[in-house]
């Protein structure tokens, strides 16, 4: 408790001493030279085609912006992430099912997921569940791997493999109004339904007040077939249903001096049953998982002059969840587990431009975490770590360099038992961008990370597994990439390719590891990945009202066990890595509807760690299919869009024994004033 209360007291103290800060400097009205006059200009809105995924970045860095998600039938946050090149998403099917990714096969604790700037954390589980984000409200997605170009970024994300960003989007008013309110409905397959209200308000020239609401539910008990050797049954699959909900409330204030101020409250709370893995004919499942979160966050931006430009985040973090399963084995018939997470969160970032090619940025982050369960010898941990990353950046016409060093210090505490060492350690990055040619926009990119996995609070405590004595998982990253964009005028309005060679060496992998008497986390995994991702993106107009957008990824990726030359699993794919993945999306825009039309592909896997036929998972493609039309009439819009998901009605599945849904149906209306 009084760790909670540090943590009120720090986010309350530094949020003041922002507002405090900021609130008494403003910058004089810069006046018109010639009539000593201040004249407002009527507000301009510039509307332009999403740009491709970006070439001149000295790493990977792929982009959905809101109308490629609105247009390619996209289900949810974990269907848009496995669009992107060397994205591998874990789905324990259906709606209700975990989702999470793992970037060129790193793990998902690799994987940073930024909302609205700032990181979302999980200390017990370390990955985060891409399944409580919603769609409804993305402006863009975008998938980094290994640098990112934002030098004002937190030392958080600078210290990550990879960086999976969600924009929201944020109030813009047209035609001089002051608010925007916008109502959608979402209707389909297995009872599925999910309202979302949208409320938007300038309260002042320099405030905006936004709200996002929306819930969803679903039967989940979707139809699928079973092969049992040369036994073929028609089944259902049960305990699925699942009702969340989810709110937020921001604040944008703008300051006279240009500097920034966005406050978020998040909330969301689901209700879910877990459907089981499906083995032989046993299609019971008495599992249930509740969910709860809220967090809020501050972000405050601040350029002092042209050269001197700073950021500041504050967060804390609350999340519970409840486990319930029901057996006779159990005494009364029911087991539980309850967990509870905390975190406070802060960051600096100063971003130093010396002249117009060398600028240097400093972030400082600290945070505490801590955790409380209702499990058997509980230690009721709490860590304290504290980043810094020291970062620099070289930039002409020819050449782009950036460099880094990121440093994490960690220290824990707990009530009973022994706890983690003390972890201290300095990581380096550096990639390059170079232009051969004045006249092409063609690149050639180069990079080095190192970068790291702190065990997590369930690696580290969890009754009977956990492991006081880990050390931390070390990964090297190698990235070697050529890119290219242009046009060719009367034929296409643009083109872009990007391709992407990698190499990544993790040592000190955790894994689960059995002992004499139960099962163990350790530190035994040596994992050595390499493999290509391939992007294009291209449009062509076929007049002045027809335009087609096609693009696509694809990914070659060997995945392989190195620990132990004596296991028969040596130099075997990782389980659940397909060697060959990708996607194509076709877009056909007329003034009539807008059509879409995607090709999601897997190559096939292995669910156990020996690549053997007993342990293979066939390969599939899901097809989808989308129809949309704006209606714009005096004083509001009406979107109508219908698509069919998976139009084939292939079986497949994406964890082993966790059949995904067949053929389905999804009808959205929204109206917009």
């Amino acid at each position: 408790m009084k760790e909670n209360i540090h943590c009120y007291g720090i986010l309350y103290l530094f949020i003041c001493a922002n507002l405090f800060f900021v609130s008494p400097i403003h910058a004089q009205d810069k006046k018109d030279t010639v009539t000593s006059k201040v004249h407002k200009i009527q507000e301009v809105i510039v509307k332009a085609r999403r740009a491709p995924n970006k070439v001149a970045s000295t790493a990977p860095v792929q982009t959905l912006s809101r109308e490629d998600l609105d247009k390619l039938a996209v289900q949810d946050m974990a269907d848009a992430v496995r669009r992107f090149a060397g994205a591998n998403v874990k789905d324990y099917g259906g709606i209700g099912g975990l989702k999470t990714v793992s970037v060129r096969n790193m793990g998902a604790a690799h994987t940073a997921v930024s909302y609205d700037g700032v990181t979302v954390s999980n200390c017990q589980a370390g990955q985060i569940d891409l399944g409580r984000f919603s769609l409804d409200n993305v402006e863009m997605l975008s998938l980094s791997m290994g640098q990112s170009e934002d030098m004002l970024q937190s030392a958080r994300q600078y210290a990550s493999a990879a960086l999976l960003n969600i924009e929201t989007e944020k109030p813009h008013f047209e035609n001089g109004k002051n608010s925007l309110i916008r109502f959608q409905a979402k209707g389909g397959s297995f009872g599925y339904l999910s309202p979302a209200l949208r409320w938007w308000q300038k309260a002042g020239k320099s405030l905006s007040i936004s709200m996002d609401a929306n819930y969803m539910r679903a039967d989940g008990n979707y139809p699928f077939t079973l092969r049992n050797g040369k036994y073929v049954t028609a089944e259902k699959r049960y305990n699925s249903a699942i009702y969340s909900y989810q709110g937020e409330l921001n604040l944008f204030k703008t300051f006279k001096d240009n500097s920034s101020l966005e406050i978020k409250n998040y909330y969301f709370y689901s209700d879910r049953e877990l459907p089981g893995a499906v083995t032989l004919y046993n299609p019971v499942a008495n599992e249930k998982l509740w969910d709860e979160n809220y967090f809020i966050q501050a972000l405050y931006k601040k350029d002092f002059s042209d050269k001197f430009k700073t950021q500041f985040q504050a967060k804390y973090n609350y999340a519970w969840n409840k486990y319930q399963e029901k057996n006779q084995k159990y005494v009364g018939g029911v087991y539980e587990q309850k967990h509870r997470q905390n975190e406070c969160y802060l960051s600096a970032t100063g971003l130093y431009s010396m002249n117009d090619k060398f600028n240097f940025s400093l972030a400082q982050d600290g945070y505490i975490n801590t955790l409380w369960s209702d499990m058997p010898e509980c230690p009721f941990p709490t860590r304290y770590t504290i980043q810094s990353a020291l970062n620099a950046r070289y930039k002409d016409n020819l050449l782009t360099a950036n460099a880094s060093l990121v440093n994490t210090f960690i220290t824990e505490n707990v009530k009973q038992g022994e706890k983690q060492n003390d972890f201290n350690r300095l990581v380096p990055s550096i990639s390059l961008s170079i232009k051969p040619f004045h006249e092409e926009t063609l690149f050639l990119r180069l990079m080095y990370k190192s970068t790291m996995r702190v065990p997590t609070f369930n690696d580290l405590y969890y009754f009977q597994l956990g492991n006081r004595n880990l050390k931390t998982e070390k990964a090297n990253e190698y990235n070697l990439g050529v890119t290219w964009s242009s046009n060719i005028p009367n034929i296409l309005d643009y083109i872009s390719i990007t391709i992407d060679g990698y190499y990544n060496n993790v040592k000190d992998k955790i894994v689960a590891f059995p002992t004499t008497y139960a099962w163990k986390m350790v530190n035994y995994g040596k994992v050595r990945i390499t493999g290509a991702d391939f992007t294009l993106a291209t449009a062509a107009s076929l007049s002045d009202k027809v335009q087609i957008v096609l693009s696509g990824a694809y990914t070659y990726q060997k995945a392989i066990d190195v620990t132990d030359k004596n296991t028969k699993n040596y130099k075997d794919q990782l389980p659940y890595t397909p060697r060959n993945s990708g996607n194509v999306s076709l877009v056909v825009n007329t003034p009539y509807a807008n059509l879409g039309y995607s090709i999601v592909g897997v190559g096939k896997r292995y669910y156990m760690s020996q690549n053997i036929d007993d342990n293979m998972i066939d390969g599939y493609t899901e097809h989808n299919i989308s129809i949309s039309k704006e209606f714009k009439l005096p004083k509001y819009k009406i979107r109508l869009q219908g698509e069919i998901i998976n139009l084939l009605n292939k079986q497949y599945d994406v964890i082993k024994y966790y059949p995904m849904p067949g053929r389905s149906w999804r009808i959205t209306g929204t109206i917009t004033l």
